[in-house]
Order: structure tokens, then C-alpha cells, then sequence
């Protein structure tokens, strides 16, 4: 992957990783997340077959092979969990319409109101009717929330454990986690943990130590969870951007 060009900031939460910035070229590469680009001028993404799909905004669906071929000096890149609503309307416009085709993506230039606000645009231009959290979320449900960034920091956590300790039966957990927090618990296990991995790497920890301060077994296991999520390595951008680790539940 080359990603000198990869420079400003970028926001990680539970289902979401976006970036703005500029954005550079990248070797053939596939990863689970639903990526969203938008940039000033065109972009020029080949698929696996060689394909070029060129335009101001692209959509790449889930777990497809691709490469940035041509990238853009100020552009935003989101990635969503085909897990979540947004990610699975990500992938769903990709097919119909196409990656380059479709309703138009909110511009780059929100980007000056902040990530958060170009995530809550792009989840608002894939998903109309999204709504903000509910304010009646299950008390088990919070207290799960509240757990979990210290369950993953000390290893593997079982559903059937955090479900115990909030009093409630692991199915019912489960079903309520998905429904109220949009995204499934086991999904949102690993997402905490690349946002623990990725405060420590920004704060200047080496691999190693952020991997174990998150809970994985090595730096290899981090970097393949990262890769295989959404195509990076954990240090890939760590030099040239800017990230924005707050917690929001």
C-alpha cells in the first residue's frame, strides 16, 4: 500500500472510520468494511477485474477488491460496518447503481464542520430515515456499554459472560444490543478494540503495546484485524493524521 499522500484527520467509532484529507493511491486489497469516498475532483478506483470506476464519489461494497489508482488532494473517506444500517445501504446503492453512480454524497467541503458532522450526512444521504440513538435504551444495555471498553482491554470477551453480569439472558442481550445500538455485540467488541488500539498508536505506543492494551494477542493479530476490517495497517496513517478517539455512546 502506499500511503505517503494519506494526510489529516481522521474519527473511529463503533461501525465507522472516516477520513478527510488527502487521499493517496493503494495496492489491490479487499476488507469487510462498505467504503464511501467523496472528492473535489475525480477519483479512480479499478475493481478486481480492472475495471476503473471514475467520479467525484464512489462507493466500493463490503469484502470487493479494489484499489484507489488515482486519489484526490482533498477528499473524505468513509468506512461503515455492513453490519450497520448505513453500511448495508452503502453496499445495496453499490449494486444498483453502480460504484460510481447514484444519489449525490454530501461534499467534501462539509468536512469543515467537523467528522462528525460528514459521518451524520453520509448516514443521512444512505439511510433518510435514520434516527438518533433512542433516549429509553435498556439499563442492561448501557451497563454493557459501560463494561466492555475494560472487558476488551483484558482479553476475549464471551456474550454469555457480559450477559451474566448485566442480568440478563445472553439471548436477550444480544437481541436488545443489536436493536438499540445498531450494530451486533461481537461487532462492536472488535470495533472497541481497534478504537483502544488506535488511541494507544496515536499517543505514540508502539505496536505491540497497543495490541495487548487492546486486548489482542499480538501486534500481527492487530494489524490482520485492522487489514481485514478496513485495509489498513494500524500505522498507516498514524504519522500523517490527526485522529478523534472520543467515545460516543
Amino acid at each position: 500500500m502506499t500511503d505517503t499522500r494519506w494526510r489529516g484527520g481522521a474519527l473511529i467509532r463503533p461501525g465507522i472510520l472516516a477520513f478527510a484529507g488527502s487521499i493517496g493511491a493503494t495496492d489491490t486489497h479487499a476488507h469487510h468494511a462498505a467504503q464511501v469516498m467523496a472528492a473535489d475532483t475525480p477519483l479512480t478506483v479499478a475493481d478486481e477485474a480492472g475495471a476503473r470506476h471514475c467520479g467525484t464519489a464512489i462507493v466500493v461494497p463490503p469484502d470487493t477488491a479494489h484499489r484507489i489508482a488515482t486519489g484526490a488532494p482533498t477528499g473524505a473517506v468513509v468506512f461503515l460496518d455492513p453490519d450497520t444500517a448505513a453500511g448495508r445501504a452503502a453496499g445495496h446503492r453499490a449494486h444498483r447503481f453502480g460504484w460510481a453512480g447514484g444519489p449525490p454524497l454530501p461534499a467534501p467541503a462539509t468536512v469543515d464542520d467537523g467528522l462528525g458532522a460528514l459521518v451524520a450526512d453520509v448516514v443521512g444521504a444512505l439511510v433518510p430515515d435514520s434516527a438518533p440513538d433512542p433516549p429509553d435504551r435498556h439499563r442492561s444495555v448501557t451497563a454493557a456499554l459501560e463494561l466492555l471498553p475494560t472487558l476488551v482491554a483484558d482479553g476475549p470477551v464471551t456474550t454469555s459472560d457480559l450477559a451474566d453480569r448485566v442480568g440478563l439472558s445472553t439471548s436477550r442481550l444480544t437481541h436488545l444490543f443489536s436493536e438499540q445500538v445498531g450494530l451486533p455485540l461481537r461487532r462492536y467488541v472488535l470495533w472497541t478494540r481497534l478504537m483502544i488500539a488506535v488511541t494507544e498508536v496515536g499517543a505514540g505506543r508502539d505496536l505491540t503495546t497497543a495490541a495487548h492494551a487492546a486486548g489482542f494477542a499480538d501486534s500481527a493479530h492487530l494489524t490482520r484485524t485492522c487489514r481485514d476490517t478496513f485495509g489498513l495497517p494500524p500505522s498507516a496513517l498514524s504519522r500523517t493524521v490527526a485522529w478523534d478517539t472520543t467515545p460516543r455512546r
